[in-house]
């Protein structure tokens, strides 16, 4: 069975005439069988897609003649299914939604650390505080050995996450990391704007690191937005599954709750009759 290849990008950059540009896109990207979603936006674009090897490589080299994309470079991993179900490409304010005006990554970012130089720092001992960017049930399927985790649900609580961080941190070096460094893009400048004097970002995230490094002080898997829910670091996927209840994901571990139904709960949603008796009240 011939593999298929997953390929993961965004690229800050001005874009223009996104409604004939969209159009294209999907009719090619329908045209060579691929699947998954392209996000366009004024500040750039950001995308998952999954095909055979040449006709993703054919996306890449259209994508690449855009003005502002030549340098795109994505990251690749392999599955024997496709992971998505359809083809979408959808115009967006962003491509990574954060709400803070001022903040252009296409303009500035703060300074990139190669995956290879973290590990050296971590293999060093080196003190560095390690900042997981991601949704906590993003967080909960795996992150750097004792990394801190920002403590949200979504990206637009970040900065009202950060407000409430230690002050002893901004004197502080701290590398923040995400699935594959788009978060980070935003959320550095951010974090530089509110005072915190030496922030990294994980150059190329979680995935990057996986693709160079391995797990080397990596303790679980990690997150992915689509049907394969997780990669291991050597970016295969996982037995993790999403809850059908609330869309948690779920290890192998959590599967074996019995509070884990198939198709109706989780450890993260169920609830006893009781619970659910006093919910019922509560809404009358």
């Amino acid at each position: 069975m011939n593999r298929i290849v997953n390929i993961a990008a965004y690229k800050f950059a001005p874009l223009t005439d996104l409604r004939p540009l969209r159009e294209r896109l999907l009719t090619l990207c329908r045209g060579w069988e691929l699947k998954g979603t392209i996000l366009l936006s004024p500040e750039g674009i950001n995308l998952f897609i999954a095909g055979a090897a040449d006709r993703v490589e054919l996306l890449v080299a259209e994508l690449r003649s855009l003005p502002g994309l030549a340098d795109l470079t994505p990251k690749y991993s392999e599955t024997d299914h496709q992971p998505f179900a359809r083809m979408l490409v959808r115009l967006k304010k962003e491509i990574i939604a954060f709400g803070v005006p001022g903040i252009d990554p296409a303009k500035r970012t703060s300074p990139k650390l190669p995956a290879a130089e973290l590990k050296r720092w971590l293999d060093e001992g080196r003190p560095v505080t390690l900042l997981d960017t991601r949704n906590d049930y993003e967080v909960r399927l795996g992150t750097f050995r004792h990394a801190l985790p920002i403590g949200v649900n979504h990206f637009r609580d970040f900065p009202a996450a950060v407000r409430k961080l230690p002050e002893t941190l901004k004197d502080q070096p701290i590398v923040m990391f995400c699935t594959g460094g788009i978060r980070c893009e935003k959320a550095g400048p951010f974090m530089e704007g509110e005072g915190f004097r030496q922030i990294y970002q994980l150059d190329g995230g979680i995935l990057k690191y996986f693709e160079e490094c391995g797990g080397a002080h990596w303790d679980g898997e990690c997150f992915v937005f689509d049907q394969r829910v997780g990669v291991d670091p050597g970016l295969h996927e996982t037995d993790s599954v999403v809850c059908f209840g609330c869309q948690s994901p779920l290890n192998e571990a959590e599967q074996k709750d019995p509070r884990y139904v198939p198709g109706r709960t989780c450890p993260y949603c169920f609830k006893t009759p009781a619970e659910q008796a006093a919910e019922a009240l509560a809404r009358r």
